[in-house]
């Protein structure tokens, strides 16, 4: 399978809270390839720099990831259709993103109706995203994300705010819709089901970097103790 990204000695750092002081540790990577085919789950405690890994990806691969971050960074006062439509921004002229808030065409209509559907929000295109709850808010986050059209996807805990059947469908659609995945979550069995690899993130570094079929219970358990 081809490389997509490399990253080795590699340390993600965050700004220090306190004033004139160095920055701090976040992630140390001594080796991690990202390859075409991946569906990768990234698995650790709060804090374990999962959400700074997936940046730092999101930095590498430039514009060739779609992107679903773990807050929907929904715009409140626009519909849920032109919240969507904004995955496709950098595809279409200034004029004709306009034009679409303004009077948004059959074509984009179709096309993000077609996309709601099995997400369960179509019924709610035309509603203000304030309106909603916090799944609806993911999964137009996520349909967002889609209709980016991406070969890779990067997500952040992207469906922690639904069921586990829900969650199970949708990862399912993910990875049906993109060629390579590597996803935040805190569900691990449900990790274990729709991914092919996991990484383990712990201490301020990569644990372990596994195939699903060859990981057992305990290693999963020690990332959570």
């Amino acid at each position: 399978m081809a490389v997509l990204l490399e990253l080795r000695d590699c340390r993600l750092a965050y700004p220090s809270d306190r004033k004139n002081q160095p920055d701090r540790l976040a992630l140390a990577v001594d080796e991690l390839t990202l390859r075409e085919g991946d569906r990768v789950a990234l698995l650790g405690r709060s804090g374990a720099g999962k959400s700074t890994l997936l940046r730092h990806l999101r930095d590498g691969l430039a514009d060739s990831a779609s992107w679903c971050p773990q807050q929907a960074a929904l715009v409140p006062q626009l519909k849920v259709f032109h919240n969507i439509f904004a995955g496709a921004l950098e595809r279409h002229s200034g004029f004709a993103n306009l034009k679409n808030l303004l009077l948004p065409s059959p074509r984009f209509r179709e096309e993000i109706a077609t996309l709601a559907q099995p997400l369960g929000i179509r019924e709610l295109l035309w509603t203000k995203a304030e309106e909603l709850s916090g799944g609806q808010k993911q999964r137009v986050a996520i349909a967002r994300a889609l209709y980016q059209r991406k070969p890779v996807l990067l997500a952040d805990e992207p469906v922690s705010a639904l069921d586990r059947r829900q969650g199970r469908d949708i990862l399912d659609l993910l990875s049906r819709r993109h060629g390579t995945s590597v996803i935040a979550m805190h569900n691990a069995s449900l990790a274990l089901e729709v991914c092919n690899r996991v990484i383990g993130l712990g201490d301020q570094r990569v644990l372990f970097d596994s195939p699903v079929d060859q990981l057992d219970p305990d290693t999963i358990e020690r990332l959570y103790r």
